[in-house]
């Protein structure tokens, strides 16, 4: 009589037990890298200092002229309050007005005491006008020299082409949806999508780079009267100095709306893998995020 043969568990190789192996792929050059950070410096002193300029007279206007008396359509002021004698601080826009103080007009300081100014003094510049205006002059030419040099870089090595132009799937409504809905869950990349920018990503950076940095850098010349001596034709394109100063300051917010949003993403994508690949280069591709 022939006997069974007994259960015997099959054996596991070295190759299938071992556990699957980070993967590291090179994702940023040094040019990427070093024009990235250099923004990132030159933003921070841009927005400053800028918001000390603002200080000096907190109105928004349309046209060529904007002055104490002449109506606004934006506007942040200190109030004095009748009944307290204190100063209240007071956000307009439109003609609607809303109390702001303790973030905008009106902040206080380390004693509790009110202090009065557009913006609060820890997120401006400190010292004078004329250091703020020095600052963000300079800063703004560092910009354009610093976005000139990732302007030729993107061209001539095709970094644009392969990584910042949608595919033509990419604008299919399906997939938009779908990476709209993936971005609300704060979901991350897997697999092949890693290894890339998606949609969202490949937009925004488009939109900064070749929409909301120009118009700064061109509503920032626009309200220099040396430049505007030489080339009036930017008065026309932004519809006069004060409309310029206006689209120069809503410009600068969706920047900073930008910068914020940007930064909510690499905290939740893994601060510190996105952080070593802006610094290094070098992206590492965990084992779950593969397919």
């Amino acid at each position: 009589m022939a006997l069974s043969e007994p259960n015997v568990e099959p054996k596991v190789t070295a190759q299938s037990a071992a556990a699957p192996q980070r993967e590291v792929m090179y994702r940023h050059t040094v040019a990427v890298r070093l024009t990235h950070w250099i923004n990132a410096l030159v933003l921070v002193l841009l927005l400053i200092s800028g918001l000390r300029l603002f200080n000096y007279h907190p109105a928004l206007y349309w046209g060529n002229y904007g002055y104490q008396g002449v109506p606004s359509f934006f506007s942040i002021m200190a109030l004095e309050d009748i009944e307290t004698d204190e100063p209240v601080g007071v956000t307009s826009i439109m003609g609607h007005n809303f109390i702001t103080t303790g973030v905008l007009g009106v902040a206080y300081d380390a004693q509790g005491e009110p202090v009065t100014g557009a913006f609060p003094a820890w997120l401006i510049l400190p010292g004078g006008l004329a250091l703020a205006r020095d600052v963000h002059f300079a800063a703004a030419w560092l910009l354009v020299l610093n976005g000139l040099i990732y302007l030729l870089f993107g061209l001539f090595t095709g970094h644009f082409r392969r990584d910042l132009l949608p595919a033509g799937g990419e604008l299919h409504l399906r997939h938009m949806l779908a990476d709209i809905w993936h971005h609300m869950r704060l979901r991350r990349a897997r697999g092949a999508a890693a290894r890339r920018y998606n949609l969202l990503q490949k937009l925004a950076y488009a939109i900064v780079v070749f929409g909301l940095l120009p118009v700064m850098v061109l509503t920032g010349l626009t309200m220099s009267p040396a430049v505007t001596a030489a080339m009036p034709f930017l008065f026309d394109m932004f519809g006069g100095r004060q409309s310029a100063r206006t689209i120069h300051f809503l410009v600068a917010n969706l920047l900073v709306l930008f910068v914020i949003v940007h930064i909510i993403q690499v905290v939740v994508t893994g601060a510190f893998n996105n952080m070593r690949s802006m610094i290094t280069g070098r992206y590492t591709i965990l084992p779950e995020d593969k397919k």
